[in-house]
């Protein structure tokens, strides 16, 4: 029932999002089309949030079961009740500014041709001033600079611009979405990744980067809580649009991540967006502190570290400073392995940023490229770190075809301070899936994908050919190499063959080939001798 209910909302979602790029196609690109769905998306429940918010503690003070914010006029609203929604919320909105109110003041075409961009300007302005001075003002600050409705990509003329922010004012009203907080899937997540997968061709797939499945999210989320019901914080040093940061909320309950969520994100359009999802989330602003800048060079969260649980789908192989860089090498998060990662593939380097940040009672589950594994240089001296100082706690190589946009076959590698045996936990998960269109998914109901592998994950026991319990020693032996192929083997696809029976098998063929050669040789001789006479 459960996945009947998420695929009914995921689809609704889907034919709203494919309904509002019908209305804008020819006019905004497909890259750019998702910063204005999410954007407006995001304006339309900060609106209903906020309204929803006062009008249950009017309602609850009052017993006016009738009072509605929206209804109310901007006069109406104190400057005191402003100050204590900014500080409780972080933001405010007057009524004559929500969602709703300028959604139903485009009715009136006169005014909406001429003046809608201007207002839907205005409006996203006074919404960032409002946070100005106060401390959600970082969370807020250039929140709408990826929504410009100014652009000529809406439309050459203000008319046509307009007509455009008309359509898609409608198309975001009409989605019914409910409490996004409540519903079984990522709304936002999912409407993100959706969008991507309509414009393959511009969406996400440079440098590496790839959109995080929810499921293989739910995997990593749910490897780094064994045994625990509540953690303290979690980081992501590559957030991305901060899906997997939100799957602690969604598995755990925001409430159970005690301190917070913390992230950091090279891209300033994507940095806007993880922003926006943690609202949609309903992540309160002192809960949350995503950074903006590259996390390998300029770290953000020095005074917030160590961290209990830590996820990450870095983007694969890109260039980073390395040995170019002086300082690197004496940076704390790097110099206990004695050597850097290369220049061309930086991503050991978030592997060792990741452990240095991870508390000793935490655990770091991270999406890694499988070159990693097995090449040599200074790789495998940062391997053998890892190795030698027992960091390493698992290798899970994943299905191939798994992430949008790439037939990589992943693998995720699982780090731990704590550990209590010197060993690895190697597992073959590459049949784990379902085939769903052209690419590979997780399964994540009870026994399904995601359950089998955190089984494996958790009994640490050899299964042949899925896993296997490797003391460092034994991977020393392999040149610290870290494929899972190397310790699990792969099964002989071959049926099993009973050698008796088949040696009786080939004696019976061999003694009937003989017969019939000796018959064939009768009947030549035969034919040859009535020739003669």
């Amino acid at each position: 029932m459960a996945d009947n209910k998420k695929e009914q909302e995921r689809a609704e979602l889907h034919r709203a999002i494919w309904s509002i790029a019908n209305d804008l196609r020819g006019s905004v690109d497909g890259w750019d089309f998702k910063q204005y769905v999410l954007g407006m998306m995001f304006y339309r429940y900060i609106s209903e949030n906020l309204t929803d918010y006062l009008n249950a503690d009017e309602r609850a003070a009052t017993s006016n079961a009738s009072f509605d914010y929206a209804r109310l006029k901007d006069e109406e609203v104190s400057d005191e009740e402003c100050r204590d929604l900014i500080k409780t919320k972080g933001f405010f909105i007057p009524p004559s500014e929500l969602f709703g109110s300028i959604r139903e003041r485009a009715k009136d075409g006169d005014w909406a041709k001429e003046h809608l961009n201007e207002k839907l300007a205005e409006v996203f302005k006074h919404i960032e001033q409002s946070a100005q001075g106060s401390d959600s003002e970082g969370n807020f600050k250039g929140l709408f600079d990826d929504l410009d409705v100014n652009s000529n990509k809406l439309g050459a003329t203000v008319v046509k611009r307009n007509e455009k922010l008309i359509k898609l004012l409608d198309g975001i009203g009409e989605m019914k979405l409910g409490d996004y907080k409540d519903n079984t899937i990522d709304a936002f997540g999912d409407a993100y990744e959706f969008l991507m997968g309509m414009y393959a061709s511009n969406a996400g797939k440079s440098g590496g980067e790839y959109y995080t499945p929810q499921e293989v999210s739910e995997l990593l989320t749910r490897i780094t809580i064994v045994g625990k019901s509540e953690v303290n914080k979690v980081y992501d040093p590559a957030c991305g649009s901060g899906s997997l940061l939100l799957k602690f909320a969604k598995i755990l309950g925001k409430d159970k991540v005690r301190q917070g969520f913390f992230g950091q994100e090279i891209n300033i359009t994507t940095y806007n967006l993880c922003r926006i999802n943690m609202f949609l989330h309903d992540i309160d602003y002192d809960k949350f502190d995503i950074g903006h800048e590259d996390t390998l060079i300029t770290p953000l969260h020095w005074d917030d570290e160590p961290f209990e649980a830590i996820v990450s789908n870095p983007p694969y192989s890109i260039s980073w400073a390395g040995d170019s860089n002086p300082i690197l090498i004496n940076d704390q998060r790097f110099s206990p392995a004695g050597v850097l990662a290369p220049k061309s593939k930086a991503d050991l380097a978030f592997i060792m940023h990741a452990l240095s940040w991870l508390a000793t009672n935490g655990a770091a589950a991270i999406v890694c490229f499988p070159g990693i594994l097995y090449r040599g240089g200074a790789e495998q001296k940062i391997r053998k770190y890892l190795i030698n100082n027992n960091f390493v706690d698992c290798i899970i190589q994943l299905p191939d075809n798994l992430f949008y946009g790439t037939s990589i076959a992943t693998c995720i590698m699982v780090l731990k301070k704590n550990k209590s045996e010197n060993k690895t936990l190697f597992i073959d998960a590459s049949a784990e899936c379902v085939k769903v269109t052209n690419n590979n998914k997780l399964s994540d109901g009870k026994g399904g994908n995601i359950d089998t592998i955190l089984d494996w994950y958790t009994a640490r026991k050899d299964v042949p050919y899925k896993v296997a319990l490797v003391p460092k020693d034994k991977v020393a032996e392999q040149n610290y190499t870290l494929s899972v192929s190397t310790y699990v083997k792969k099964e002989c696809g071959a049926d099993v063959v009973d050698i008796v029976k088949l040696n009786t098998e080939i004696e019976r063929i061999t003694t009937r080939i003989d017969a019939l050669r000796n018959d064939i040789a009768t009947i030549i001789k035969e034919i040859e001798e009535g020739a003669e006479v």
